[in-house]
């Protein structure tokens, strides 16, 4: 998951970029991988990478890019300056993944970003984004017409940027992922916040929703329970979440879920019972409840955690 980079990404094999690389027989054939070896590089290390692939590798062959290490990612945003004036030459870019770096190298929730509002503007026929880490992540609301999948992996993610999401007008989207985390790290959302993306009128394509990694999941599967975008789903995701009976019982006492193709659960805090009575509901439905989790004790209490914190 979180844990290893991507060896593909936008169905393409991650190539790592190395000033003065043989490049392979078809360069467009890869998505090439961006990333400084020092994690507190100096600044120009990494654009002098980003003004090497522009000079190396012919600019119509590039289709996708993964950002890894740019130097000091703990406390430096990421430079997306340095991908938007490239955009301009990248005429064929369709993917952009932003921060595929694992916990030895930086924690999800101590990635820092910027705005990332001025890469879609300046890729209009960009298919595929995704970030990881939400600190300092900005986004203003924007209409894209060709982007397919937005993915946004986080520890926490604040609530501006959810309502950013959901104002967006994405009418290609066809996959929409959200982790939102914890309070502890951010993320602060609330079901008011992901309102417009429950109605799915300005999504009117998804057909993939995720809403993971979710500290309150059980308010959020009672939401999502009665929401209008559920409708034409193929796939819900609500994994790796702090979902327990009570969520699971609304879910299943909202409207019919029998035309969802996957249900994914897993990482969950359901009795057997529950469980067992989500599968039998949906016997047509891929159900995963896999990854079951037992509470803790903190203070004497019970301590209930999403898969992806810090």
């Amino acid at each position: 998951m979180i844990n290893s980079h991507v060896s593909s990404f936008a169905g393409l094999p991650v190539l790592p970029f190395t000033p003065g690389m043989a490049l392979p027989a078809d360069p467009s054939a890869v998505a090439w991988r961006l990333e400084v070896e020092e994690f507190d590089a100096d600044p120009t290390e990494f654009a002098g990478l980003v003004r090497a692939l522009l000079d190396e590798v012919p600019a119509e062959a590039v289709r996708a890019v993964v950002v890894g290490e740019w130097g000091e990612a703990y406390e430096r945003p990421l430079p997306v300056d340095l991908l938007v004036d490239a955009a301009s030459k990248w005429t064929g870019l369709r993917a952009v993944f932003l921060a595929d770096l694992v916990g030895e190298q930086c924690e999800i929730s101590w990635l820092t970003h910027g705005d990332v509002t001025p890469l879609l503007a300046a890729c209009p026929a960009l298919e595929v984004l995704w970030i990881r880490g939400a600190q300092g992540l900005r986004l203003e609301p924007v209409r894209h017409t060709a982007l397919r999948e937005l993915r946004i992996e986080s520890g926490g993610l604040p609530a501006e940027v959810v309502r950013a999401v959901a104002a967006c007008d994405l009418p290609a989207l066809h996959r929409l992922d959200l982790w939102l985390g914890v309070a502890d790290y951010g993320g602060d959302a609330t079901v008011d916040d992901l309102a417009a993306v429950l109605a799915g009128d300005r999504l009117p394509a998804v057909r993939h929703l995720g809403l993971c990694n979710a500290e309150h999941a059980d308010t959020i599967a009672a939401a999502v329970a009665d929401a209008p975008v559920v409708g034409r789903l193929e796939v819900l995701d609500l994994s790796m979440g702090v979902l327990g009976d009570a969520g699971a019982t609304a879910l299943l006492a909202g409207q019919p879920l029998t035309h969802l193709r996957r249900l994914d659960l897993h990482h969950h805090f359901l009795s057997e019972e529950v469980a067992a009575s989500v599968v039998a509901a949906l016997p047509g439905v891929e159900v995963d409840v896999s990854d079951p989790q037992t509470a803790d004790t903190y203070d004497g209490r019970p301590y209930y955690y999403t898969a992806v914190g810090e």
